[in-house]
C-alpha cells in the first residue's frame, strides 16, 4: 500500500477552487418534512407526525453539484426538470449557488422528480416519489448532448450521476464518451446495474457493495470475491478503475492492472447514509481533477463520507470539515 499523506491531501483541498466539473445525471429535487411523533393513529398503527418545518433540497445528480459547491469548487450541471413548480423552486436553489442553469433543460411532458421524505426524531417515518422513468425523446437527447460537447472545454472532469430516471441513455453515453476521448478529459460514472451496458470505457466506477454484486453476478462475501467482482466489472466495461464503496466496511479501489486496496471507513457515528455516494463522486472528481492519483482522491473521498454520514438528510461536506478531519 502506497502510503497517503495528510499534508498532499489537505493541498489538494486547497486547490478546489481551480477544479471545474461537469455533472450530467437524474436530477431530483429532495424535500424534507420534520416533525414529531407522540401517538400512533386511531385510524390506522401508523404514527401522526406533528409537522414543525419543510424544505428543499438539490437531489440525485443536483446533490453532486451541491457538494462540489460545497467543497469550493466551480460545477455545471446538465439534465432534466419538468416546466412546473418544483422545476423553477430547484432552478432558485442552482442560482443561490451561483450555477449555471444554462444546461437545465425544462420540459413540459414530465414532472420534475421529487423524493419527499417525513423525518420525526431525527428517523425516516416514510418516503414517497413522484418520478416519470421513461427514456428521454431523440430529440430532447441530441439537444443534451448538443450542450454537452460546447462545453466540455471549460471542464476539467465529467461526473455521471445515474439514478436510473431516464437521463443516462446508450445514445448520449456514445456521444459524451466520443467527446471526452476526443479531449482527454476523464469521467467517473455512479452507475445504475440495469445501465452498466452503457459504461463501457468509463475512467473510474462508483458502485456499492449491492450494486457491484449484482453488475458482476458475483456474490460478494469476503476480499476474495470481492476482487473477483471487481476485476469482472472493469473487465466487461474496459475500465481503468472502481472503488467500490461498502458502507462500514469502507471502500475497495482496484484497477484494471489488477491492484487492490482497502480503505477503512473513519466514520465515528452513522445517523444518515442518504446522499453518501453523491459526496463520494464529488470528493473524488475533484481529486483527481487537482492532480491526486486514484487511491489518494478514494482516501480524501472516504473522510468526506465520513463527515456527511454523521448528518440527518441530504448532507453535504464543505472544505472546512475536510480539512478538520484529514489525519
Amino acid at each position: 500500500m502506497v502510503e497517503v499523506k495528510a499534508d498532499a491531501l489537505r493541498a489538494a483541498v486547497s486547490r478546489f477552487s481551480s477544479a471545474r466539473v461537469l455533472v450530467i445525471g437524474d436530477i431530483i429535487v429532495d424535500q424534507f418534512i420534520w416533525g414529531s411523533v407522540s401517538r400512533i393513529s386511531p385510524e390506522a398503527p401508523v404514527p401522526v407526525v406533528n409537522v414543525t418545518q419543510e424544505n428543499l433540497l438539490l437531489g440525485g445528480a443536483a446533490n453532486v453539484l451541491r457538494n462540489l459547491y460545497s467543497l469550493g469548487a466551480q460545477a455545471t450541471l446538465c439534465g432534466v426538470v419538468g416546466d412546473d413548480t418544483m422545476g423553477e423552486k430547484l432552478l432558485d436553489l442552482l442560482r443561490q449557488l451561483h450555477s449555471p442553469v444554462n444546461g437545465v433543460f425544462k420540459v413540459a411532458d414530465r414532472p420534475t422528480m421529487v423524493k419527499t421524505r417525513v423525518v420525526a426524531q431525527g428517523q425516516q417515518v416514510v418516503r414517497y416519489d413522484r418520478e416519470r422513468t421513461e427514456a428521454f425523446s431523440s430529440e430532447l437527447t441530441e439537444q443534451i448532448g448538443a450542450f454537452i460537447e460546447s462545453c466540455l472545454p471549460d471542464h476539467d472532469i465529467v461526473v455521471v450521476s445515474d439514478y436510473a430516471k431516464g437521463m443516462v441513455s446508450p445514445l448520449l453515453m456514445e456521444s459524451l464518451k466520443q467527446h471526452v476521448k476526443e479531449k482527454n478529459i476523464p469521467f467517473i460514472v455512479d452507475p445504475k446495474p440495469e445501465n452498466s451496458s452503457c459504461y463501457v470505457g468509463a475512467t473510474l466506477i462508483t458502485p456499492n457493495n449491492h450494486e457491484a454484486e449484482i453488475m458482476s453476478g458475483i456474490k460478494i462475501v469476503d476480499d476474495e470475491s470481492l476482487c473477483k467482482a471487481g476485476g469482472k466489472i472493469l473487465k466487461d466495461l474496459s475500465g481503468v478503475a472502481i472503488l467500490v464503496t461498502r458502507g462500514e466496511a469502507g471502500m475497495a479501489l482496484l484497477g484494471n492492472d489488477g491492484s487492490y486496496v482497502l480503505i477503512p471507513t473513519v466514520a465515528r457515528e452513522v445517523y444518515d447514509v442518504t446522499g453518501a455516494g453523491d459526496t463520494v463522486c464529488a470528493a473524488l472528481a475533484l481529486g483527481i481533477a487537482v492532480g491526486l492519483s486514484y487511491y489518494e482522491a478514494a482516501v480524501l473521498a472516504n473522510f468526506a463520507a465520513g463527515i456527511v454520514v454523521g448528518k440527518v438528510g441530504t448532507a453535504a461536506a464543505t472544505a472546512e470539515e475536510l480539512l478538520g478531519v484529514i489525519r
